[in-house]
């Protein structure tokens, strides 16, 4: 009908005062996220239990301009909005990612027929950021300090150094703190020799078999496990 939806009006909202200036008037950053959405509408994947997959990595081609406009003003700034509106516009639709949101932009070899070009595709890693408060028994969920995440792989590296899984910014923290593994038989936490310990429920433990809504400690970061183990006995 010619008018922006909720979706595109928050997105607009966010990146219009940073990057208006940056595009000329036929591309605005709220084209590049409308046409993420629409791919993931496009795209979606059931899953068991009603849960619906759709990608998580997006590669935007943009004609030789555009792509010099937005490398002038900032790629990794607009890649990480449009990484948070894809992600928003999942919580919105009960979409589930395999893996953490990626966005990059490339000059395409052949020119986009119309403003832009998105090609996509889901690619598992150890996390995905929760786009539900609904966890499983084979995606259990992580509360870090509020931000959540669904765990889509069977071992998580936590920890302050760049090879770690979750990054957490703790100077508490080892660099690789603390590992948490899936296993058929359960959800196991186990310190990975840091320097001042994991604690779960309060008591320092090398390594602890997590229930449903432990709360474990490191540095200063807490941490709140749910299992969607959610059964009475």
């Amino acid at each position: 009908m010619g008018v922006l939806d909720r979706f595109e009006k928050g997105v607009e909202r966010a990146l219009s005062n940073t990057f208006s200036k940056a595009f000329k008037p036929d591309l605005k950053p709220v084209d590049i996220a409308a046409a993420i959405r629409r791919d993931m509408d496009e795209r979606t994947a059931a899953l068991s239990r009603g849960r619906t997959v759709v990608p998580n990595t997006f590669t935007v081609e943009l004609g030789p301009n555009e792509f010099d406009q937005i490398q002038s003003w900032g790629a990794d700034a607009l890649a990480a909005e449009m990484v948070a509106a894809a992600e928003d516009h999942a919580r919105e639709q009960g979409y589930v990612f395999v893996g953490p949101v990626e966005v990059t932009f490339v000059e395409a070899e052949e020119p986009p027929t119309g403003k832009l070009r998105v090609r996509s595709s889901s690619r598992r890693g150890a996390v995905a950021p929760a786009t539900t408060s609904t966890p499983s028994r084979r995606h259990p969920i992580l509360d870090i300090d509020g931000q959540r995440y669904l765990l889509t792989g069977p071992v998580t590296v936590i920890g302050r150094g760049s090879e770690a899984d979750i990054i957490v910014d703790d100077s508490g923290v080892s660099r690789r703190h603390l590992e948490i593994r899936v296993t058929p038989d359960g959800v196991i936490a186990t310190d990975m020799g840091s320097t001042n310990g994991t604690f779960v429920e309060g008591h320092r433990v090398p390594a602890a078999t997590l229930v449903d809504g432990n709360t474990l400690t490191i540095g200063r970061t807490r941490i709140l496990f749910w299992s969607g183990n959610d059964e009475t006995g």
